[in-house]
């Protein structure tokens, strides 16, 4: 069973959201702001956090970014619709997706499962698999142990951000564009892929890259996507 936090200031909204989960295996939390979200995921087990953007108190934008302090469980931002800087912001602070208002119930689910599905087969060690290690450069990831290092320090990466890089470090020098890489990592159609898919790469340079203005490794080709390669 999955712990699922649902945060958000409307009560309705929350109750909704409680009906569209209620088929699945979840035991679900509510939350009526940022805080409240905080105190919850401090005191109980959360698998994924269903979290509003504009909320009293302490907003959703603010409380994500304060939770990837600490953690990398999967947080889907509600938004309004059209409010694409709420989006862009959410993922930059390190939201791994969003879902528009009016909500859809079968997008709801969908993403609630993609998410919690990445985050298991991330945390996962497979059984019989043999064990692979990809390095390009001073960046290593080791598939058994999930586990990223640069330099031999450890980097603390989001179960998305882990996916991307797994996809370009296992096919090095290969370009991707954004619509494949959202296909493959998200495994979904690709509509909306090149903002999800820059603010992530965004992140993965700031976090393995010695200046992630130049970077070294994480490259992109203009106009065709990106790929993984040492640059000396």
């Amino acid at each position: 069973m999955y712990n699922i936090l649902i945060c958000d200031d409307e009560k309705d909204i929350v109750s909704a959201l409680k009906i569209y989960l209620s088929g699945g295996d979840y035991r679900l939390f509510e939350a009526y702001n940022g805080n409240d979200a905080l105190r919850t995921v401090e005191e109980n087990e959360i698998h994924l956090i269903l979290m509003d953007v504009m909320m009293p108190q302490l907003d959703g934008i603010a409380a994500t970014a304060r939770l990837r302090e600490v953690s990398n469980i999967p947080i889907i931002l509600l938004t309004a619709k059209g409010e694409s800087s709420d989006k862009v912001l959410g993922l930059n602070v390190g939201a791994d997706d969003y879902i528009t208002k009016p909500f859809d119930p079968v997008e709801v689910l969908a993403r609630v499962r993609s998410q919690l599905r990445r985050y298991t087969q991330l945390g996962a060690k497979p059984e019989q698999a043999k064990p692979n290690i990809y390095t390009v450069g001073t960046v290593t990831l080791d598939e058994e142990s999930k586990r990223v290092t640069v330099d031999g320090e450890s980097v603390a990466l989001t179960p998305i951000e882990y996916n991307i890089l797994h996809l370009l470090m296992k096919n090095p020098g290969h370009i991707y564009s954004s619509a494949q890489i959202y296909e493959l990592v998200w495994k979904e159609d690709s509509l909306g892929a090149e903002t999800s898919v820059s603010v992530h790469i965004r992140h993965l340079r700031q976090k393995i890259e010695i200046n992630p203005s130049e970077p070294r490794y994480l490259k992109v080709v203009w106009g065709l996507g990106y790929k993984m390669e040492d640059r000396v």
